[in-house]
């Protein structure tokens, strides 16, 4: 039901898909990465490389079936990705997206390292050592968005396989972009069984990064695609985005998602525009991402984090044992260099509410991390644990059993204001110790369905606009909610600024639970 067409083999070109008897086209509006691997895995072959739009491979005719794709990046057909509805388009065919998959892939594995086999008529096959060399690794590695080959080994050190065996060789200068743009020799004899098919093991690179803040764990974001390192657009930047970010960067929670310039702009290529994450991916390569038409907002507005470098271990979210981010090592805090007032800063900055008791003994776990021994030393109203001076000459000698737990209050995040009981009123979110309201614009029973089963208040019965609750003070933290209705708390939906909308608390939104 899905071809590319237009490229140098059936796994790179315009998408085209099959509906009604009839093949039509697919509009580039939102296409990115998440589409193109639906399309790669669907026609079996391999991983995506790009994803392309303005009729790269050159423009189609007939229906433009698909617009809007939304794919999750895991469905199995990009039938089954949420669209705009079939032959709902405004495009042209000036927009057709296209796709190129890299034909090359690496099995028994993990996504970097295993068998190499290569796409070639339509049939996967495995590579003859004798065929292959440190060049034709390095452009495989770059391919695969996998950094650099680590080892080539000529045994099968992942498993034999029953693939056809590949015994041409393969000529590489290692600066090509994809294996089949290396030439391959038609001559090559060498007889060649299992035992001698190639295992390659790359780097497994992050593909982030933050730059222009005070640690590897604040700053602009930036993505490495296809070797270059590129800028994520501000526009619809949000918490749930952040928080991939932080776990992907192993930085901790998410403190703030900023997009103001905050840590300077950034240049182009935009690689991500409105970026569209659930919160729990792993990397934000694997969220999806929307194309901005508002192109000058990405000029003005970068995607910009800054990552907690503290979390709590072996408990809850806001209780365990305490760890402290330092030079890229998670470090354990000695009770002896830890007190109320930096308690209060932990607490607050992970948006946990206040703290509870501050226990020396090892309540949780035992870990072997290394332990801090600096004496911490906040006055209690700083925002962020780092922020507080330490002081180098603390000497106390601190073992396992001496380290830090925490148990902080770990407040209700949301509220419901000025309603007939606490489950009916203006939504309110506490966001950095602050209160502040959400705009009604797209606010629906699936958003309010969320705040219901976070305040433990039954089903949602109204999802109100309008400042039914009479209008709120402060900031307005979200411009648009972004739930499923299946999400345990609000922070955990996404939010998006919307297009031209401009909010202010005349459109607070509102909930009634049953």
């Amino acid at each position: 039901n899905v071809r590319l067409v237009g490229g140098h083999s059936r796994c790179a070109g315009r998408v085209e898909v099959l509906h009604r008897g009839q093949w039509g086209t697919v509009c580039d509006d939102y296409w990115d990465l998440a589409d193109a691997a639906v399309v790669c895995r669907e026609l079996d072959c391999g991983e995506p490389v790009d994803a392309l739009s303005g009729a790269h491979f050159g423009p189609g005719s007939g229906p433009i079936w698909m617009s809007c794709v939304a794919c999750a990046g895991s469905e199995s057909t990009l039938k089954s990705c949420a669209s705009s509805g079939w032959r709902k388009s405004y495009c042209g065919h000036s927009k057709d997206a296209g796709v190129i998959c890299s034909e090359v892939r690496l099995v028994g594995g993990s996504r970097c390292s295993g068998r190499l086999e290569i796409l070639h008529n339509q049939t996967w096959m495995s590579v003859c050592d004798a065929a292959f060399d440190q060049q034709d690794a390095e452009v495989v590695c770059r391919e695969l968005d996998c950094g650099a080959p680590v080892q080539v080994l000529g045994a099968a050190a992942f498993g034999k396989g029953d693939t056809q065996m590949w015994t041409q060789e393969i000529q590489c200068k290692g600066n090509e972009s994809q294996i089949h743009l290396c030439p391959t020799s038609l001559s090559y004899k060498h007889n060649c069984s299992y035992v001698h098919n190639i295992a390659l093991l790359c780097t497994e690179i992050i593909h982030v990064r933050l730059v222009g803040g005070h640690s590897r764990c604040a700053g602009r974001v930036e993505v490495l695609h296809r070797g270059q390192w590129g800028t994520v657009c501000g526009d619809g930047w949000d918490l749930a985005d952040a928080a991939v970010v932080c776990r992907e960067l192993d930085c901790g929670e998410p403190v703030d998602a900023l997009s103001d310039a905050h840590f300077g702009l950034g240049s182009e290529p935009f690689w991500m525009k409105h970026a569209k994450c659930a919160g729990s991916e792993s990397a934000l390569k694997k969220c999806g991402s929307m194309y901005s038409i508002y192109h000058d907002k990405c000029l003005e507005k970068n995607a910009e984090v800054i990552c907690s470098e503290v979390r709590l271990v072996g408990g809850s979210r806001c209780s365990g044992r305490l760890e402290i981010l330092h030079n890229q090592t998670w470090m354990s805090v000695c009770g002896a260099a830890f007190d109320q007032q930096a308690a209060e800063v932990v607490c607050r900055e992970l948006d946990c509410g206040a703290p509870v008791q501050v226990l020396g003994a090892a309540a949780f776990d035992k870990e072997d991390t290394q332990m801090w021994t600096q004496e911490i030393q906040c006055r209690g109203n700083e925002s962020q644990i780092h922020l507080c001076p330490s002081s180098p000459s603390c000497q106390n000698t601190c073992s396992h059993e001496n380290y830090v737990k925490l148990m902080c209050s770990g407040s209700m995040r949301v509220r419901l204001v000025d309603g007939n009981n606490s489950c009916a009123g203006r939504v309110e979110v506490l966001h950095r110790g602050q209160w502040g309201t959400v705009c009604d614009v797209f606010w629906d029973l699936a958003d309010a369905a969320v705040v219901c089963r976070e305040l433990d208040c039954g089903e949602p019965v109204d999802a109100l606009g309008g400042a039914h609750f009479g209008p709120g003070s402060g900031p307005i933290w979200t411009n648009r909610k972004l739930c499923t209705g299946s999400e345990s708390t609000l922070k955990n939906c996404g939010a998006v600024e919307w297009g031209p909308f401009h909010c202010d608390h005349t459109k607070d939104a509102g909930v009634i639970c049953s």
